[in-house]
């Protein structure tokens, strides 16, 4: 009876230790489901994402009017999504917001950062949501002297250098164990900006860096040329915390939408879309012009810009873009003066005298201002400028056509990289004779838009842009 009794005890301990056993599993299981929710839902409870962005130009920076940057913006966008707000630190190199990534408390890290085999090792990256490749830029002067590289073999001897713990470097390696001679330096003491401005002076000759950033740059150094490319596409994405299955999924449906919306395309066009046009000749010339053409009219365009509320960089780009800030000029069609007013147009707004310099600015500026409350109300933000702009160009009812040629074909009328496709098609035949207002140069009416704002935008890093409230900027 004794042995039945233990065996019986044995048994209901087996039957304790495997329940017990299976529960415990089952409580693991859901600590750990827990704690994969958790960072999404800390941020939503918490009320803010914390990110690390690094500060450049592609990526994050203070602007006349607050903070810019592609990168900024999209995770701006994101934060509204998640109704929270953006809570930032900064990096000054992609080392230094690698390593602030490891920081329990940031939720992502954006710094440009391509997602190469190496660094997936290491870190939880999330959706792509850019596209880019690694390109060798160098000083314009190796030129003339026959050391100017085309190709990978002839990078040997010269003085390259990259970003420590970047993209880049991992690059240089690679080629090194492929066996290519290559004498580079890897920094975590500069950022890729600050390498292409020693690469501008000439202080080395070349560095690496991501198509998007050299396209951004180019506008600012007139010393440095595209080389070639040393990579294939590779795609961008942003470092998430450890245990973010929740954060990436959202991440993944939000990206989705935000593409399908057509916002993702109407932010690449704001920061990528005209960079290519410019050209390096009217940079040099438009930096020069900056300090002797710009100050003879400086304090009659920050008048206009308080006036009529429009940005006076703004307002100095249109005019650079229509007389290089020339009072004489004169078109061939007759249009005149620094914001070049054709006759009619001056005597709407009142003006007796086109060459003179602030009755030039003040008409010009009041007819822009014209064209932005013509524009239809169902046009938003920023494309109101830019819809105006072409407005200013080829005239509002080309635009009014665009828009109706816009929606025949399938396309959102009140969008400005859908109305950039549509505009050049005005001057096809097939088109334009079903239009009310016929035959259009829209090629030229988008390539006018894009040029002011790379104007503006060398304006507003070089600090020309004379700070306008929050209120005022939305206002335009």
């Amino acid at each position: 009876m004794k042995k039945y009794m233990i065996r019986g005890f044995v048994a209901l301990f087996a039957i304790f230790f495997f329940t017990f056993g299976w529960i415990t599993h089952l409580l693991y299981d859901d600590a750990k489901k827990t704690l994969k929710e958790s960072t999404l839902k800390k941020i939503k409870k918490g009320g803010v994402l914390n990110v690390v962005l690094l500060n450049s130009p592609s990526t994050y920076y203070i602007g006349s009017d607050g903070p810019k940057g592609f990168e900024h913006d999209l995770l701006e966008a994101y934060a509204n999504h998640l109704g929270v707000k953006l809570s930032i630190t900064t990096a000054n190199t992609t080392k230094e917001a690698i390593e602030l990534s490891k920081n329990p408390n940031i939720h992502i890290t954006s710094a440009a950062l391509s997602e190469t085999k190496e660094r997936e090792k290491s870190f939880n990256f999330g959706p792509s949501y850019f596209e880019a490749q690694e390109q060798v830029i160098c000083n314009k002067g190796m030129l003339s002297n026959g050391r100017f590289p085309s190709n990978v073999d002839d990078l040997f001897g010269l003085k390259i250098v990259v970003g420590e713990d970047t993209g880049y470097s991992e690059t240089i390696e690679q080629l090194k164990s492929e066996g290519f001679d290559i004498n580079a330096t890897h920094t975590s003491e500069f950022s890729t900006e600050e390498l292409i401005a020693q690469v501008d002076t000439n202080e080395i000759d070349c560095t690496i860096v991501d198509s998007n950033i050299y396209a951004l740059n180019q506008r600012y150094y007139q010393n440095i040329a595209l080389a070639f490319d040393i990579s294939n596409r590779v795609q961008q994405a942003w470092v998430l915390a450890p245990n973010s299955k929740l954060l990436k999924d959202d991440m993944y449906s939000w990206l989705n939408s935000f593409n399908q919306s057509g916002e993702m395309a109407r932010l690449k066009d704001h920061y990528y879309s005209y960079v290519h046009l410019f050209d390096y000749y009217d940079t040099i010339m438009f930096h020069q012009r900056i300090k002797t053409r710009l100050p003879k009219y400086d304090k009659y365009f920050k008048e206009a810009s308080l006036k009529y509320q429009i940005p006076y960089s703004v307002l100095a780009a249109l005019s650079y873009q229509e007389s290089h800030w020339n009072p004489n000029a004169r078109s061939y069609t007759g249009v005149r003066g620094l914001m070049m007013l054709t006759q009619p147009t001056a005597e709407l707004h009142g003006i007796e005298n086109r060459i003179d310099p602030k009755q030039s600015i003040f008409g010009g500026t009041k007819h822009l201002s014209l064209m932005i409350k013509s524009v239809p109300s169902e046009v938003a933000g920023e494309d109101r400028l830019k819809f105006a702009l072409a407005a200013y160009n080829i005239g509002l009812g080309h635009v009014f056509d665009a828009q109706k040629l816009a929606q025949q074909i399938g396309l959102n009328k009140n969008s400005w990289p859908d109305l950039k496709r549509v505009l050049p098609l005005l001057s096809q035949k097939k088109y334009y004779k079903t239009l009310k207002h016929g035959y259009a140069r829209g090629s030229e009416a988008v390539k006018y838009v894009d040029a002011i704002y790379d104007y503006r935008d060398i304006l507003q890093k070089n600090s020309y842009e004379p700070l306008l409230s929050k209120e005022e900027n939305d206002e335009i």
